[in-house]
Formats: C-alpha cells, structure tokens, sequence
C-alpha cells in the first residue's frame, strides 16, 4: 500500500484556518497522512482575498506549491478561488480550484487518485480531533453584510449564515473529549451569529456547557459588543478575558469613508463598558493605515486614539487596493510610501503599548495552558510556552508538563518582545478552573 502525503497551507483570518483544519479531519478520518510541503503529493491551499496584497499573496503561494520538490497537485480554496476561479485555475496544468470547501476533501481523494490509483489509506486509531488538543478553532458563521469600502469579504463569501448551535456543541463536545483545553469561536463576522432564537451570547452558554476549559471569540466588531454579550461573558467563567475589537481607524472621517457605522466616540464607549464588564480584559484591534483620503491629521488622531484606548496588540494593515471595492475606485488614493510609513508608525507603537502592559503583570499569579514543551536552548531542560486567559504570552520549566497541562505561576519580567517569565506555583493540570 502505497502511502501519499498531503500537505496543508492556510492564508488569512482564522476562519479560513477553522475551515482548514476540518478539511484536515475530514483527510485524517481516512487514514490520510499529513506532511510538510516537501513532502506532499498533494498540497491544499486555502486562500485569502480580502485585499490586493493577499490576492498577490495567495498567487504567490501557488506557484511555490507548484515548484515543490515532488511536483504536486494543489488543490485551491478559500476566498480568491470563489472570486476569481478561472485566474487560480490559470496558474498552472496541475492547480485544481474547489471554491466550496465541503468537498474539498474529495477533490483532494479524487487528485490522489491521478497521483497514485492504487493508494489505499487506512483508518487511524487516534481520533483526529486529537492532533488540535491544545487549542481549536471552531467556525460557528460564515458570511457578511457590512458591505465595509474596503472589503471583498461578502461578495466571497454571501451573506450571514450560521452553523447550527446543536452541531457547534457536538463539535466542541468532541474535541474537549480529545483533550483540546481552548476553543476560539470563529466566524467572518460572529455577531451575526444567529441559529433561530439563539445568538452568540446562547452560543457562548451552550459551549461553555461542555465544560471546555477556555473559550475565546476571534473578532467581534464594535457594535454586537453590547450589553448581553457582555453579561453573559462577564457570568461565565470560562470565557476568556480577552476580546478582539477591530477599529480600522480613530479619525471619524476616515471612520465615515470606511463606511464603518460608528464613530471612535461610540467605540471608546464600548471599550469601556466592556472593561468595566471584564475587569483586567485585553483588547486588541485592527487597523488600516493610508486608506484614501486619510491625510497626515486624520493619520495622527487615530495614532492618538490608539494610544488612549491602550491596546495590548495592533494588528496593523497597510491599505492595499482590492478591485472590486468602492475604496478602489477612489481618486484620492494615499502614495505607497507614506502607507508603509505610518503602518511601520502604527506597528511601533502597538509594539511598545505591548510591552509596557505585558510588564505590569510582574509579580502576579496566574493560569498558564501549556501549548508547547520544547528543549531548552544549550541545557538538557525543557521549556513549556503557554498563554494565560489575557492572551499573555508565557515561558516556564516545561519539567514535568505536557501540552494542555494548567499551571498555576507567578509571572516574572517581561523580555524584548513582551513574553513574560514564570515560575510555577502548582499544575492543576487538565482541567475545568
């Protein structure tokens, strides 16, 4: 029996990892065996297309699979194939374009089959949940309707849809069951969550019924931070205190161009009610720096902005034309230049705001889930690298820990990049806490 090897490679947001990792299940369920890309007879590649540069990005990223050493199938999805599958299709003899990622792992037994017709797989022992254990990402919704001027996302992917809550659970049910301790909900736009009479903050209680030990929402935008999102998060002990919040920008005319329905008067409003819902809450953000018309004093009150809201991370986007967009059309487009500027400006300063939050947890008590046990650099230790509910990231002697194992610490110094020391206090271990 001859054995073949798939590989898998993910661009974008973590919907798209979500939507990857079922597809490797689906492949790992049939005794498929998954391998680094030079490795693969067949590698899956699902693509982001929410501006120009990832469209640029996930072309790239074909033909690289394309080159690889065993000259393997690919097998496209994601946001580009659904948007332009005839440009995909035309990088390559060997580039299969599957837009709908429910089949993909048929697409993928149907490419193995040109590879190799005698391949036979056989069925693994381990669950395949079990390879995600640490932590998974669990897609809930997929779709959008903002319509953002910026935006290709719902002409991708159509309009809000959820996944039905009792097949949430079952999903989550299944993994906690494979020991995975941290389930992210993920969705295009999550609070648009809606399965019949149930919306995200059901969603969050019926997860949180499993008895998974943390649960985390990728992004929500501003306005579904409201007032029962924030009870049910602040009332259920599982949920992580920690909250993913995109701004794009602080200037409200940029704000209004964006098309973005709120004001940064109405977000810092709900920054604060969250705060005051979750008290020690992260919150992290999107921005987008050069969008068109953004001049130097739209770009310094929303550097300003930033820095008064006290993010702990920015995720910082340099503005990249996406044709198709109403942003793209626009004449007043910012030089290339002076976008790359101030997202390097906009970069240093989340870096720096990082940094000095990471720092004032010196001294505290805190819950690590370990996520990685590696050897220790020119000693014969180990290091475990986990995070706490905050998002903190954590080193500490892995002696005697395992992936998914909780460990009660005292954090330390922080180091260059904002990662914090620690000295375990006790391992709960796996465990509800």
């Amino acid at each position: 029996m001859a054995e073949i090897g798939i590989a898998m490679q993910t661009l974008g947001c973590k919907v798209n990892r979500a939507e990857a990792e079922a597809i490797a299940s689906e492949l790992l369920a049939t005794g498929a065996r998954i391998v680094e890309p030079e490795q693969a007879a067949v590698v899956v590649l699902t693509t982001c297309t929410v501006t120009g540069e990832a469209d640029r990005k996930a072309r790239k990223a074909v033909r690289h699979a394309l080159a690889l050493p065993l000259a393997p199938l690919v097998v496209v999805t994601g946001c580009l194939a659904s948007i332009d599958p005839l440009g995909v299709a035309a990088l390559g003899e060997r580039v299969i374009v599957e837009p709908d990622k429910s089949v993909v792992a048929t697409r993928v037994a149907e490419a193995l089959a040109q590879v190799a017709p005698a391949t036979a797989f056989d069925r693994p022992e381990v669950a395949p949940e079990s390879v995600f254990r640490t932590r998974a990402d669990v897609k809930v919704e997929d779709g959008c309707d903002a319509f953002c001027a910026y935006c290709i996302v719902p002409y991708a992917r159509g309009v809000p849809r959820a996944v039905p809550l009792t097949d949430v659970v079952a999903r989550v049910a299944s993994l906690v069951a494979a020991g995975t301790a941290e389930i992210v909900l993920t969705g295009i736009n999550i609070g648009r969550y809606r399965d019949g009479e149930a919306g995200l903050p059901e969603l969050i209680e019926a997860v949180a019924s499993t008895g998974v030990q943390r649960i985390r929402v990728s992004s929500i935008e501003p306005l579904d931070v409201d007032e029962r999102f924030l009870a049910v998060a602040a009332a259920t002990d599982s949920f992580c205190r920690h909250l993913h919040i995109p701004l794009q920008s602080g200037c409200d005319a940029t704000l209004a161009a964006m098309g973005r329905g709120y004001d940064s008067a109405t977000y810092a409003g709900i920054v604060r009610a969250a705060r005051a819902a979750l008290p020690g809450l992260a919150v992290t953000t999107d921005v987008i720096a050069g969008f068109p018309s953004e001049t130097d004093e739209h770009f310094e009150a929303t550097a300003a902005f930033c820095e008064r809201i006290g993010y702990v991370k920015m995720h910082v986007f340099r503005y990249s034309e996406r044709r198709g967009t109403v942003a793209a059309e626009r004449t007043d487009q910012v030089p290339p230049g002076v976008r790359s500027r101030r997202a390097a400006r906009l970069r240093a300063l989340g870096d720096d705001m990082h940094i000095r939050w990471a720092a004032g947890f010196e001294g505290t008590r805190a819950r690590v889930l370990v996520e990685r046990v590696r050897p220790a650099d020119g000693t014969h230790g180990c290091v475990a690298e986990g995070t706490t509910r905050e998002h903190l990231r954590v080193v500490l002697s892995g002696e005697g820990l395992c992936r998914g194992d909780v460990a009660e610490v005292t954090l330390g110094a922080s180091d260059a990049a904002g990662v914090v020391a620690a000295v375990r206090v006790a391992v709960p271990g796996n465990r509800a806490w």
